[in-house]
């Protein structure tokens, strides 16, 4: 899964302040795209770099608009939340879909890429106080935004939602997004937890409204920080309670499937928590009670 980095190692921990390396990373976001370099037969892709978009900078320039996020591997990086900058001579803005086909292969990149993205939400959408309108600023001991009139904090927004793996028997239920960017790969059903739910209630809802089934016997699998929609993904299996017939909500998907384990054939790369619980089920991996 993205988080699947190893040997690598990634360091969110929070500092106040630290100085960029001329070839530290920066993130640059318009929107949900990414400013990077395309991978071609004689490159792979790239991230912009400090000294790449400030030809002139020499250790300790403070540039204003460059914000100290996390570091991969002792490197420091940065997130640029200034006005758009000049792109370096072959760099151009592309969706972050795109971007994690670019580096496939290099998880601690697309893990840092979604960080990244999540962060470049919330300091942009916390730029003013959603109580009194005043200026927000950084907070100086820990990840957060602070009012400068009345002093309302505000902390990174994280989501959490559920991947859930429907069985029936040797069957999974496979699912298709009414709408999606580009090719169409399965999926499982999923959704954001609502305020005041539990996890396991949220399986339940999500199952019915999507599919209308019931489910029992639900069981834990993994998390997956996700930061395409700034959530936090719990990935569960349940059975099937009853009558297996699927009755669509055409809203949220297009089509649904119950599929034998040896007819899944996943996603095309292996980033997901949803690939990985279709790929275990195949498998017969799943956690069972």
């Amino acid at each position: 899964m993205v988080q699947d980095i190893y040997p690598h190692h990634f360091d969110n921990s929070f500092s106040a302040a630290r100085d960029p390396e001329p070839h530290s990373p920066v993130f640059v976001f318009r929107g949900r795209e990414l400013l990077c370099r395309k991978p071609d037969p004689q490159s792979a892709s790239e991230l912009p770099t400090v000294i790449g978009l400030f030809p002139g900078y020499t250790a300790g320039m403070q540039i204003e608009g460059l914000t100290y996020i996390f570091t991969v591997d002792e490197t420091p990086c940065f997130l640029w939340l200034g006005d758009e900058p000049s792109a370096p001579e072959g760099f151009a803005f592309c969706h972050v879909k795109d971007a994690r086909a670019f580096f496939l292969g290099r998880n601690e990149t697309v893990l840092s890429i979604f960080t990244a993205l999540h962060l470049d939400n919330w300091y942009r959408h916390n730029r003013y106080c959603g109580c009194c309108g005043g200026k927000m600023i950084p907070g100086s001991d820990e990840r957060r935004m602070d009012c400068t009139a009345c002093g309302n904090k505000v902390y990174p927004r994280i989501n959490p939602a559920v991947i859930v793996g429907v069985t029936n028997g040797d069957e999974l239920l496979l699912t298709w997004y009414a709408r999606s960017r580009g090719v169409s790969y399965p999926a499982l059903v999923a959704g954001f937890t609502e305020i005041g739910e539990t996890f396991e209630d949220t399986v339940r809802r999500e199952v019915m409204e999507e599919v209308g089934l019931k489910v029992k016997n639900i069981r834990y699998y993994k998390s997956q920080p996700w930061g395409l929609a700034d959530d936090i993904l719990a990935g569960y299996y349940c059975d099937v309670d009853g009558d297996p017939a699927i009755r669509l909500d055409r809203n949220e998907l297009r089509t649904a499937a119950w599929t034998k384990r040896e007819d899944i054939t996943g996603q095309p790369d292996n980033l997901s928590l949803t690939n990985e619980m279709m790929m275990t089920f195949r498998a017969g991996k799943e956690p069972r009670k």
